[in-house]
């Protein structure tokens, strides 16, 4: 393991972006004034991985996995994995036992994934790929990738009236398919967000059928990389939740209509935020850079900060059957947030497994032997026992 991962500094955003695919382009916006064009320069190559299937590989096990989500509610649903060059990994047994999807489309480093019931879910990764299975994780179809993403942006920029946007989302697509999705969040099997670098962002509202762009939505005017969003529900207000760069907070309308916008809402911290959960029994938790937590007991409007008493980067999060959430440090400590309102339980802090390596995805499993956390890192999948 290089010296730069185990430093105190390391976070999941280095993880992400040391598997793209290719490089970030700088910015190259027009001088201000200069007329928009109504139609994207020269169209860019179509990197061929995105037509490539993923490889079936006995090394898939120890890949590097970046996400992992439970498909469908209860204590036993499938578990579902993904990370490096299209690698899906699943699970019927709690994460005990692991074996590849049976078709995945592209090549591209997976970097989250969500489902809206046991059988329907999204995927999202480099080169602006989205993906949607309708049997539980097993196939994939491709439903947008990077250079569909910058042609709508680049006709996007041709409606909206704010010259600064209209640069913005110009410039989008311009720089063609280069950019990853960080996230995505689903309210059901129609309507779904994702979320990413450089504020990127995308909406269904008719399964995927058509993604539309939400940037123009969004209360970003330097283009903060975007790194978690939440769906609309009781604990934000019925507001959709996106988190980001630098504490970035936005929150407002679900992006039916461009009209709508998300506003930023003030976090109280400049560290970057790498996702943000609802808590089982109420309230919202965000988690980030060097330790940074945050709790919002008011749908996200407020925010205050938490002593996680830890210097590493909170990588990942997951809400708990019994109330708590599970907060997982990038070196592999384990907080556990009690549950709001219940008094006699501080937050609860457990060391490192030995051999930990850096961890980017946290799920649950519940079985016999009670509760398990599902750590995905950089050479595949753990099971940690909560007992």
């Amino acid at each position: 393991m290089s010296p730069a991962v185990t430093q105190p500094g390391w976070h999941r955003r280095r993880l992400l972006a040391a598997l793209a695919t290719g490089p970030m382009l700088v910015d190259r916006a027009p001088a201000r004034g200069q007329p928009l064009s109504p139609t994207p320069g020269p169209a860019a190559p179509r990197p061929e991985v995105l037509d490539r299937p993923a490889l079936a590989s006995l090394r898939a096990l120890q890949a590097t996995l970046l996400a992992v989500s439970r498909a469908g509610d209860g204590n036993a649903p499938r578990l579902v994995a993904v990370g490096e060059r299209g690698t899906v990994l699943l699970s019927d047994d709690g994460g005990r036992a692991w074996r590849q999807a049976a078709q995945v489309p592209v090549q591209v480093t997976l970097t989250g994934v969500r489902f809206a019931n046991a059988r329907q879910g999204w995927a999202v990764g480099h080169l602006g790929v989205i993906l949607r299975t309708e049997d539980s994780g097993e196939h994939w179809i491709r439903q947008l990738d990077g250079l569909q993403a910058a042609a709508a942006c680049a006709e996007a920029a041709t409606r909206v009236g704010d010259e600064r946007l209209a640069r913005q989302l110009q410039r989008l697509g311009e720089e063609g398919p280069d950019k990853p999705f960080f996230d995505i969040a689903c309210r059901d099997a129609r309507t779904a967000w994702a979320v990413g670098a450089y504020g990127l962002a995308f909406v269904t509202h008719d399964g995927g059928q058509r993604w539309q762009p939400l940037t123009p939505a969004l209360d970003n005017p330097r283009s903060l990389h975007l790194y978690g969003v939440l769906p609309p529900g009781p604990a934000t207000g019925g507001r959709l939740l996106v988190v980001g760069e630098q504490g970035l907070v936005l929150r407002g309308d679900s992006g039916a209509a461009e009209s709508e916008r998300l506003s930023a809402q003030a976090s109280g911290s400049r560290a970057t935020l790498f996702g943000v959960v609802a808590a089982p029994s109420g309230g919202l938790l965000a988690h980030g850079l060097r330790g940074t937590l945050l709790r919002s007991d008011d749908g996200g409007q407020r925010w205050q900060a938490q002593d996680s008493g830890v210097s590493a980067s909170l990588a990942a999060a997951a809400p708990l059957p019994d109330g708590r959430v599970a907060v997982l440090a990038q070196s592999g400590e384990l907080l556990l947030v009690p549950a709001p309102g219940v008094p006699g339980q501080p937050l609860q802090r457990r060391p490192a497994p030995p051999g930990s390596l850096p961890a980017a995805g946290l799920s649950w499993s519940q079985g016999t032997d009670g509760t398990a956390l599902v750590v995905a890192g950089l050479r595949g999948l753990r099971r940690q026992s909560l007992a």
